[in-house]
């Protein structure tokens, strides 16, 4: 690795998880796209599904749809309605408030919401 490169990954910052007690490092805060989500696997196996806004605000919700049980909501469409942002699962179109993780279509529904932080 040249000097060039460890300063840029130093300069990078890192998109961290509440796990636990203590923070997790999932992966660098560049490889998120606005609009576009990713997976990411947790040490105890549980899938998260990381998104950022287009105002750099990162979200991680867990990516299973608690209505087929598929690990599919970070491919799902991301919006907002009144300034909420959403992920609607690209299975049946629920959709789910990436802040509290809370079904928009269902009140009884919600998925489990990660805190997060770059690092």
């Amino acid at each position: 690795m040249t000097a060039q490169t460890m300063e840029t990954a130093q300069q990078t910052p890192a998109l961290q998880l509440a796990y636990g007690t203590n923070w997790f490092t999932v992966c660098e805060l560049s490889r998120l796209t606005p609009g576009r989500g990713i997976a990411a696997l947790l040490p105890d196996g549980r899938q998260v599904a990381l998104f950022v806004d287009r105002a750099g605000r990162a979200y991680a919700i867990d990516n299973r749809d608690p209505f087929t049980g598929a690990y599919v909501l970070s491919r799902g469409l991301v919006g907002s309605v009144e300034a909420r942002p959403f992920v609607a699962s690209p299975l049946l179109k629920q959709r789910f408030d990436l802040a509290t993780g809370a079904c928009l279509d269902d009140d009884e529904v919600h998925v489990p919401v990660f805190g997060v932080r770059a690092a």
